[in-house]
């Protein structure tokens, strides 16, 4: 297997684009992340789309995006994944390069949500959810991360405050990301005394979810982008229960902790050497045990480790550098490619939040309550 890098990259604004459609969105970050990377010749190409089938009418947007980007005949495919969809298009995408089968794949993200009303959306989500024991009954995503939140309470002895750390900083990094949706700083009390949503989860620990898409060229030439290189060192991906009664422990999320294992020791790395990461972190409790099954912290412990400062850019954990779920919005399948042009910036010194000396990054993004995850390690050469 030869080493995979990233070239060209681009991404839309994160908003409610409601001149435009997810074909128009997808095309033009194509066209921008191939414009970067122009003696690339691209052989496939890779879409990630979550909600297209749900909510647009469209579930075959690879060979549309194709032809709109100028790519007649080349091979496409449309990845449904839930959150994870943008994840393993990058996989997808790497592996063909790394195999040889093609010098260049171009992978785009992209969702379209803002033209339905709330209640058909929510219920496009729970898709990613067990559809005889949970989607069936009304139970949500957000329903599913409160309860698991309200059992870390019990569990570990943690009160709701204890939480806001992360949305808090997470709006924080916004404030400075100009693709964010919501780009203005909150505090802990705003956090706190928000309306709930779902109790535990007030509005101000709920993500939203929004327009836009992101683009990536992965090629075997580390020269084809006329920046640093940076490389696809590990990728990882693993499955879980959809159900959360399936699961033996449910505040264990193992599917991340066996991707993230797995994409370490590929690229020769171990969770002390990330420099920069991101994650899905449409809640606090979803970046709580994302972290504890990335071995970051002991069980029960990662409020505490955001407490202490450690998830802002100057931490140890620089967590949500350009708002994260909460602040630049959740773009379901769109996320994982989101990720890695975000990453890609950090590690070439471009970044809005820039963590100083960064040549390590991760990424990982889950679908559902972690039934799919997806870790990739970057590495700036």
């Amino acid at each position: 297997m030869r080493p995979v890098y990233i070239a060209g990259t681009a991404l839309t604004a994160v908003g409610e684009h409601w001149e435009r459609t997810a074909l128009s969105l997808a095309a033009e970050v194509l066209q921008s992340a191939m414009t970067a990377s122009p003696q690339q010749s691209i052989g496939a190409l890779y879409v990630a789309n979550a909600l297209g089938a749900a909510l647009g009418q469209q579930s075959n947007l690879a060979p549309a995006i194709a032809r709109a980007a100028g790519l007649h005949g080349c091979e496409t495919l449309t990845i449904d994944a839930g959150g994870a969809a943008g994840g393993l298009a990058i996989r997808q995408a790497m592996l063909a390069v790394a195999s040889g089968m093609y010098d260049a794949v171009a992978v785009v993200g992209v969702e379209k949500v803002s033209d339905v009303l709330d209640e058909r959306r929510e219920a496009a989500l729970a898709l990613t959810t067990d559809g005889d024991w949970e989607a069936l009954h009304g139970v949500t995503l957000t329903s599913q991360w409160a309860m698991l939140m309200r059992k870390y309470m019990h569990d570990y002895a943690v009160a709701s405050a204890d939480f806001a750390a992360f949305p808090v900083n997470a709006h924080t990094n916004g404030v400075a990301s100009r693709h964010a949706v919501y780009r203005f700083a909150i505090s802990a009390d705003k956090v706190k005394n928000a309306g709930m949503v779902a109790d535990p989860l007030s509005l101000l620990d709920c993500a939203t979810v929004a327009d836009g898409a992101a683009a990536v060229i992965i090629s075997a030439n580390p020269h084809a982008s006329n920046t640093r290189a940076v490389r696809i060192a590990g990728s990882g991906v693993a499955s879980d229960a959809i159900a959360l009664h399936e699961r033996t422990h449910m505040l264990d999320l193992v599917a991340v902790r066996m991707a993230t294992t797995r994409a370490l020791q590929q690229a020769n790395l171990t969770i002390q050497d990330v420099h920069a990461l991101d994650m899905t972190d449409p809640h606090a409790i979803c970046a709580v045990l994302m972290l504890e099954a990335m071995a970051y912290s002991p069980r029960g412990t990662a409020t505490t480790l955001a407490m202490s400062g450690a998830i802002q850019p100057n931490g140890t954990v620089p967590l949500a550098l350009t708002g994260g779920c909460k602040a630049r919005g959740d773009m379901v399948g769109a996320l994982g490619v989101y990720q890695i042009v975000e990453l890609t910036a950090q590690l070439r010194g471009t970044a809005a939040n820039q963590v100083a000396n960064a040549t390590v990054a991760l990424a990982t993004c889950i679908a559902g309550i972690a039934s799919t995850a997806v870790t990739h390690v970057l590495v700036a050469e």
